[in-house]
């Protein structure tokens, strides 16, 4: 039983380097973002396209950090809009998979949205998660991000979601 247990712990000490083989140090995202943005209040939904990036700083081979910016446009009757967040916190992502990288992030910042010349800073989070396909060592598909993207401006949450897609590289490895 003590060799069985000694032979188990040299082959553990041995899977931890090969596993951490597999996180990068860092991980840059940018593609296409869709956000359904919902104001309230009796007002119908707005469909609104854009942009999304973000670098993520992996700890260990399930923990790191996030960075994420987005921006998205809409015209409306000829008056044009946009929104843009800036948001930072911590991300857990599985990378012991060769093929699939899945994760979770919970993202905390602020929000800036401009329509028809006013513009107003507020508070916004992003809760959500995905899949990443590991197409090559270091270059990836992020399949699907979703996300529930709340913001507070003047006083009213607004409950947005958004769904996104792209590139993922990553740079060195842990």
């Amino acid at each position: 039983m003590r060799k069985f247990a000694g032979l188990f712990l040299l082959v553990l000490l041995l899977a931890v380097p090969a596993m951490a083989q597999n996180t990068p140090k860092a991980e840059f995202f940018g593609g296409y973002s869709y956000l359904r943005v919902n104001p309230g209040s009796g007002l119908d939904g707005i469909n609104a396209n854009g942009w999304i990036a973000s670098l993520s700083g992996n700890a260990n081979d399930w923990f790191g950090v996030t960075g994420q910016f987005s921006g998205h446009y809409k015209s409306i009757s000829g008056v044009s809009g946009n929104i843009y967040t800036y948001m930072f916190g911590p991300r857990i992502a599985s990378h012991s998979n060769e093929k699939w990288t899945p994760f979770v992030h919970f993202l905390f910042g602020g929000a800036r949205a401009n329509f028809g010349g006013s513009s107003e800073n507020g508070f916004a989070m992003d809760f959500g998660g995905g899949f990443d396909y590991n197409a090559g060592e270091r270059v990836g598909v992020r399949i699907v991000q979703f996300s529930y993207v709340p913001a507070r401006f003047s006083g009213v949450w607004i409950h947005n979601y958004a769904i996104s897609t792209g590139i993922v590289f990553r740079i060195g490895s842990k």
